[in-house]
């Protein structure tokens, strides 16, 4: 992993987005309801990030993140890399997913070869979500299902159709100025009213494509500046939520970094995203692609 973010850059991301628990504790007196069953899923068929890498058998750096910080929002996450979870006599005891995970996750993987999701279980995982259970994908959520191995379905996956947009390449960790399109979605602390801002984060951003056209752009990748041929594109989502039948479905390319991970803010607009995905609290969703990134369909600047 290179250089963790500088204090200044703490600063500068925090002052645009969430920053602290006491913006939290202003989102928790909106929210409504009851403890919340969140299962986060970290299952590595691809490459094992390091985020919820295991050691010595020990919870991974985000799984503690997400089971403690949940805790203080009202949510009770269960970590696993397990499918069969998903089975459909168990998967009714969640209310929302979490996603940070790699791969085809209908095979064991290899790397840690864990029990894969069945046909059964991935079909129960859509209705799920269809019928009114919440989504969260984070950073290599996109990197999962859809174009790998024998699946090779791309934007006809019904992941990738549930998700809202599918992974294609990353470059080398860098500075990238995102601009922040939706400032009243919740977790980023800005009020009803809050204008639009950028900030400059440190991470490995991933160029991504087939993008759903009803989707709520929340942040926008800028583009300009950056190193590496995937980026020599126009600017294009990089945080989004959409409706998916009755679910609610949250995704941001943010999420590779430990130091990402251990930012409040990157925290403050994952449990925002949970309340929301849960129907704690709600948000305007209407769909802004075309304002907000008008041009992400294509792939190169020519």
């Amino acid at each position: 992993m290179s250089n963790p973010l500088s204090r200044r850059d703490l600063l500068a991301a925090g002052s645009a987005l969430f920053l602290g628990m006491s913006a939290g504790s202003r989102l928790l007196a909106q929210e409504k309801g009851k403890t919340k069953k969140v299962l986060y899923f970290i299952k590595s068929a691809g490459f094992p990030h390091s985020v919820v890498t295991r050691k010595n058998g020990a919870p991974s750096l985000s799984e503690k993140i997400m089971i403690n910080v949940g805790k203080e929002h009202g949510f009770e996450v269960v970590a696993s890399k397990d499918g069969g979870v998903f089975e459909p006599d168990k998967i009714g005891e969640w209310d929302a997913f979490v996603f940070e995970t790699t791969g085809d996750l209908t095979t064991e993987g290899t790397s840690e070869h864990s029990p894969p999701i069945t046909p059964e279980g991935e079909k129960a995982l859509y209705d799920a979500i269809r019928g009114g259970k919440g989504f969260l994908g984070m950073h290599c959520a996109s990197d999962t299902f859809g174009h790998h191995g024998k699946r090779n379905k791309g934007k006809d996956d019904p992941y990738i159709q549930m998700l809202g947009g599918e992974f294609i390449v990353h470059g080398a960790q860098q500075k990238s100025r995102i601009k922040i399109v939706s400032p009243n979605f919740p977790g980023l602390g800005r009020g009803q009213g809050g204008s639009e801002t950028t900030f400059e984060l440190q991470e490995e951003w991933y160029a991504l494509k087939n993008f759903a056209e009803d989707m709520h752009v929340v942040m926008v990748q800028g583009t300009e500046g950056m190193k590496g041929p995937m980026y020599d594109r126009p600017d294009y989502p990089m945080t989004w939520a959409r409706n998916h039948g009755k679910g609610r479905v949250f995704y941001t390319s943010m999420g590779h970094r430990e130091d990402v991970w251990e930012n409040p803010m990157y925290q403050g607009l994952l449990m925002g995203a949970l309340a929301w995905a849960t129907g704690k609290v709600d948000t305007d969703l209407e769909p802004n692609l075309s304002k907000v990134a008008p041009h992400c369909n294509q792939l190169s600047r020519n």
